[in-house]
Parts: structure tokens; sequence; C-alpha cells
């Protein structure tokens, strides 16, 4: 049900999210454009990430996840809609940062949900399960979102427009942030009706000293891994600077990056599943590293790509680091930390993650600019072998690398 949840949340979101830089052309002048989806994306996502550590905590303090989890997606699906009235810029930021304050206050309880609503056998499978439907959603968003403007529109909808949004251009993408609401709500129903609340289990065992903050109770070994993440993170930059390589580098148009980006959400799709069942039976340590140095190898391929071919199938390969590691990194957590501490867990793992990958897309630019797109690659890819080599070590000696703890 959780799947289901996700899978409408994010064709809400996709039908509206590639489309933000044109419609924010329509509204401010088109030297600020920049500005203004610097300042959204920035605020917005940090704000998103330190919410993910406080709503796990909370979940954990009240023995509750499903209340926060319903405020979380239902603050999102009235935000993403009311762009559809915006008038200025700083009404378009708002609403982005309401969105990611509901993304933040949902995520960690949610895993914490979905951790404690499957044993350890199963529990990478059904993250990756989780993930190929929120990917499946991401394949929809923007064909939903390229129908309803073909319809709306009738003209052009491939060829290069203006460069700053046209009034008829405005008029339909506000029609089409309108129509998201639908999906939104979909999505809503099935959480409030369908998903049934799980309390976290306490475990005696667990406890410890109760003169220790929670904080402290979390074995060392998980933070150990929030460590290791957290430093691919640093060197695992936007997803949007391949985009921007491929039109730069290829010539790729509208009509390619579109395709370029669903069919990674494909490839995400196809390689999820095996990802977690995988995970299950052989362990999470391999499988991550086995994502993770998969990911150096695509980053430097990407430095030294020639013909467009190579890289569109790089780019489809990219999925696999995707499917080896988003169940598999989520069901570790559970298996490291009881369930009375995952929402907490979670918190953490997801608001350290997610703050690293500020400064990561930042520097990626910089490195860009400064000595070049291909040198830039090569930096992440160097970070994602160092995690990799850091993970064997890490797991090798401790316990809660593979599916099943050790007794």
């Amino acid at each position: 049900m959780m799947g289901l949840v996700s899978f409408f949340t994010d064709a809400s979101s996709e039908m509206i999210y590639p489309l933000l830089p044109i419609f924010v052309t329509g509204l401010v002048p088109m030297a600020w454009a920049a500005f203004y989806l610097g300042l959204m994306e920035g605020v917005a996502e940090a704000t998103a990430s330190l919410l993910k550590i406080f709503s796990g905590r909370l979940s954990d303090a009240l023995g509750k996840r499903k209340g926060i989890v319903v405020i979380g997606y239902g603050l999102s699906t009235i935000c993403r809609p009311l762009m559809a009235v915006t008038g200025a810029g700083w009404h378009l930021v708002g609403l982005r940062f309401g969105d990611r304050i509901g993304k933040g206050l949902r995520t960690s309880p949610r895993d914490a949900l979905i951790g404690d609503a499957v044993g350890a056998n199963v529990r990478g499978l059904a993250f990756s399960f989780h993930r190929a439907m929120d990917h499946a959603g991401g394949v929809l968003g923007p064909i939903m979102a390229i129908v309803v403007l073909q319809i709306l529109l009738g003209y052009g909808l491939w060829q290069s427009g203006t460069e700053q949004a046209t009034g008829q251009e405005m008029r339909a993408l506000r029609w089409l942030f309108a129509i998201s609401l639908i999906p939104g709500l979909v999505a809503m129903a099935v959480l409030i009706w369908k998903v049934r609340e799980i309390a976290p289990q306490a475990d005696e065992a667990a406890d410890g000293d109760e003169t220790l903050s929670v904080w402290r109770r979390l074995p060392r070994r998980f933070y150990f891994f929030v460590v290791i993440v957290t430093l691919f993170a640093l060197g695992n930059s936007s997803d949007l600077f391949l985009l921007l390589y491929a039109k730069v580098r290829f010539g790729l148009g509208m009509a390619g990056l579109i395709g370029l980006w669903v069919a990674l959400h494909v490839s995400k799709i196809v390689f999820s599943l095996p990802g977690g069942m995988l995970s299950d039976r052989f362990g999470r340590r391999p499988v991550i590293v086995a994502g993770w140095i998969v990911y150096a190898l695509v980053y430097i391929g990407m430095a030294v790509a020639e013909a467009p071919w190579q890289f569109w199938t790089l780019f489809i390969a990219y999925g696999f680091y995707y499917g080896m590691t988003e169940g598999a990194e989520k069901a570790l957590v559970a298996d490291f930390v009881p369930s009375q501490y995952r929402g907490t867990a979670y918190g953490i793992y997801h608001g350290a993650v997610g703050l690293a990958a500020l400064p990561a897309s930042l520097v990626f630019g910089v490195f860009w600019k400064v000595i070049g797109p291909a040198r830039a690659f090569a930096i992440g890819a160097s970070l994602a072998a160092l995690a990799a080599v850091l993970l064997i070590g890490l797991l090798s000696t401790t316990r809660g690398g593979l599916a099943r703890q050790e007794p």
C-alpha cells in the first residue's frame, strides 16, 4: 500500500517538477530566474533534510508513525496544485518550501513503518519494491504532462520555444499544475484508508542504560555506516548535471532529455527488485558495494564517452546503481537498529545524506566550471570507490552486514 501511495504521489510531483524552470521564467524576469530556482531548491531541500531528523525522532517518541506520514503527504498534496495560482516568484518559493516540509515530515516515519511491516529476510525486497513503485510514478508523471500539454498547447511541444515562457504556455502549465491534484488525492485516499498503523515494538534487550540519550543508544556500527554513506553522498552530485552534460556535450534537445529521464526511471525499476532480493539472500554489504562500484565506473565512463550511444548506454546502466543501493541501504538501517529507535535512525540517515547532497552539487558545479566536467566526474567516481572500500572494511568486522543478524 505504501508503494501505491508513492506511485501516485511521484506521478503528481513529476508532472510539475521538470517544468518548474520554464514556469519560473514566466513569473520573474529572465535575469532573476536562476536566482529563484537556486533559492527554491536550496532552502527547500535543506529544510526537508533537517525535518527528516525531527520527524523520525518524533515518531519514536509518540509510538505512532501513520499520523505524521499522513500530515506530510497531505501538505505536499495541497502545495503542489496551488502553484497554479501563483503570481510572483516568492509565491512559488513558498509553495515549494511547503511541499518539501511535507517530504521532510513523512520520509523517516514512513521508512520506519515499512521496516516494521516485514521480517529481515524480505526487508531488502520490501524497500526495493517501494522504490520501484516510486520510480514507476516518475515515469508516468512526465508522460501525463506531455499528453496534457500537447492537448492544451496543440503545437510545437518539441520545438525550442522562446527564452521566457509565453502567456499561452503559462496558462497551460497552470492547468497542468491544477490537474496534478488528482493523483495526489488518490495517494491520500490509499494512505488514509488502506495503510494501517504499526506501532514500534519495544525491545528490552536494546534499552541499555536509561541515563543515555536515544542518540547514544543507537549501535556504533550504524553511525559508522552513516559516515560512509555521507562520504559517498559528497561525491554524488545532482543527476541534473548528467542531463546538462548530455545537452552540452551531445546536443540533446528537450525530447532527448525527457527520453533520457524516462529511460533512467525505467532502468531503476528493472534493477530495484533484483537488488532487494539479492541483498536479502547474500547480504546488504556486497550488493551496496556493487552498486557503488558501478556508480564509479559510470562516472568514469561519462568522462571519456565520445558518442551519444555510449552516453545513453552509461545512463541506462546508471539505474543499476540505484537498484542495488536504494532498498539495501534502507534495509540495512533497519537491520542495525531495533524497532523502537528506527524512526530516529532513519532521520539521522536521511538527514546526513540530504545535507551532504547540497555541498556535493555546489562543489561539483565549481569543479565543472574550473577544471571541466570530465575531471569533475572523475572526482565523484573516486569518492564512490573510497566509500566502497571503507564499507567493505567496516561491515567485514562488525555484525549487521547481512540480512539476518548474527546471534
